[in-house]
């Protein structure tokens, strides 16, 4: 069975965010436990912890199918140390608010390594590997820590892949897998594929043979047993262009096919699929169509 929902606002609050969901017919959401665009967050208090367990339970949405997102200022792999250890407690705090409210998943970006190639530089697949590695050391050293520092959390670190716009790491499934390595508790470890960046990262999900192409590329390097989640978006930009631009389902380069074939996947079955399409008032639409393609 399929969980179809949204990226809903938790404006006023977390404790909104489930009844959000609720407006639109979702049976899964994702949600910024704090404000994504600042380094600290106000702590959640006892009510706002209680309400929206509460909230919660009158949606009949469960934990599992839930998806938060940390705050877009956090980078893992940042190369100078306080802002790295910023970012480490930062990204610390996500994963205490999410056991606060008793949620299972926390979702991030790997990480960037910020540099800027010369035109030589560019042209050595050597260098920029050596640099793209250094930096996924990096992250696997934060996740670790996280992990260290969060000894009794159940939340599970969801890594998500990337568009590999500018410096950032997470785009090719082989980075996926290169920070799974080295997680040393794997249990707190998942991956979550974001449709558009999947798609302008370079792996093709238009037909089925394309589709299946992708998905064993990323079974063989990844291993399924490792999603835990997925973002369904449309790419306004194309194949492989490594820009990471959204579009509604269906109007982008993507097209209904391929969600069509990611319904119909028992592999995407009890995970949470999620909306984080450009066009909030028509996600009700697009859950319903989602849904429509079932069988088809």
């Amino acid at each position: 069975m399929k969980f179809v929902g949204a990226h809903v606002s938790a404006a006023g609050g977390v404790q909104n965010a489930p009844l959000n969901a609720m407006k639109i017919g979702a049976k899964a959401f994702g949600l910024f436990t704090k404000n994504q665009r600042q380094w600290v967050g106000k702590p959640l208090s006892i009510q706002d912890i209680d309400e929206f367990k509460i909230n919660l339970e009158i949606s009949g949405i469960m934990p599992k199918h839930i998806l938060p997102h940390d705050s877009y200022l956090i980078n893992l792999g940042h190369h100078e140390a306080d802002k790295l250890m910023q970012s480490r407690e930062a990204f610390i705090d996500e994963v205490n608010r999410c056991g606060q409210l008793g949620l299972e998943m926390l979702n991030f970006h790997p990480g960037s390594h910020l540099e800027k190639f010369s035109k030589k530089e560019k042209e050595d697949t050597g260098y920029i590997q050596e640099v793209e590695n250094r930096c996924l050391d990096v992250i696997a050293e934060s996740l670790n820590f996280t992990i260290d520092q969060t000894p009794h959390s159940n939340v599970k670190l969801i890594i998500e892949n990337t568009a590999g716009q500018g410096s950032n790491l997470g785009y090719k499934f082989e980075h996926l897998a290169y920070l799974i390595e080295r997680i040393k508790d794997k249990s707190r470890v998942g991956v979550c594929l974001d449709t558009c960046h999947t798609f302008t990262a370079g792996y093709d999900l238009r037909t089925p043979e394309a589709y299946n192409k992708t998905m064993n590329e990323f079974d063989s390097i990844v291993g399924f047993k490792y999603l835990c989640g997925m973002h369904i978006n449309d790419s306004k930009p194309p194949l492989g262009s490594r820009v990471d631009r959204h579009a509604s389902l269906g109007k982008g380069e993507l097209g209904w096919d391929a969600f069509r074939l990611i319904m119909n996947d028992d592999r995407m079955n009890d995970i949470p699929l999620i909306l984080e399409t450009v066009d909030e008032t028509i996600w009700s639409e697009e859950i319903a169509q989602l849904y429509a393609l079932v069988g088809t």
